[in-house]
């Protein structure tokens, strides 16, 4: 009888780019540390660690081991899935715009953070000014908001596939799975619950990515063309 080797799936060419970045990024970073976070992870514009180019680089870096695995591992379960559908080049622009959104939304809320804080120092409240040296002093990093344009992205393209979490074990479709997580994203963002974590650009990943595909599909260029 005939043998047919069996072919292991692709990973395409920008999620698997992507990752890499972010890889070898992690690595500089265990290196040197401060350097990289004070170079490439997003300070707010007020900040004296400001670049231009942090809102760019800032998706590319990440805060631990964990918190690079399971984004990337996302972004490799459905960033192919996306890719495949819509195009490399598309999901190139897609990526990208969803980490600047992200970036965008996240310092948007920061900013009026930053004027509450000065109506209190003004108003003579104590901790107002530690709370706002704190919010020019801490950066921002990670490819979590442009992960949720990932998702939400295959929620719109596959609404009805299954998705099962890991812990607790419960099972729903790409739709209401990303609707639930992104309710919680914004439910908490708005308590402040689970601090430290930045939700609003898990938010503004996710609604530039609906963007884009909503634009897409009404242009009707939304699966891959070639491009």
């Amino acid at each position: 009888m005939p043998y047919y080797q069996q072919s292991r799936p692709q990973i395409p060419t920008v999620t698997r780019n992507i990752i890499i970045i972010n890889v070898i990024l992690y690595i500089a970073t265990i290196i040197n540390k401060n350097f990289m976070v004070e170079t490439f992870g997003l300070f707010y514009p007020a900040s004296a660690w400001f670049r231009w180019w942090q809102p760019l680089t800032h998706m590319f870096m990440h805060g631990g081991f964990w918190h690079l695995f399971f984004n990337m591992y996302t972004l490799l379960i459905f960033g192919m899935a996306v890719e495949q559908t819509i195009g490399s080049k598309k999901f190139l622009i897609y990526y990208f715009v969803c980490g600047l959104g992200a970036a965008a939304l996240h310092t948007g809320v920061q900013y009026l953070q930053a004027v509450t804080y000065m109506n209190q120092i003004a108003e003579g409240v104590a901790s107002a000014a530690s709370s706002y040296a704190m919010l020019k002093a801490v950066p921002t990093v990670g490819a979590s908001g442009a992960i949720y344009g990932v998702l939400l992205g295959y929620a719109f393209l596959y609404p009805q596939n299954r998705m099962t979490l890991l812990f607790p074990p419960i099972t729903l479709s790409a739709k209401w799975m990303v609707l639930i997580f992104l309710g919680i994203e914004l439910l908490t963002g708005v308590t402040g619950t689970l601090d430290g974590v930045a939700h609003f650009a898990h938010l503004g990943g996710a609604l530039l990515g609906w963007i884009m595909m909503v634009f897409w599909k009404k242009n009707g260029s939304l699966y891959n063309q070639g491009w």
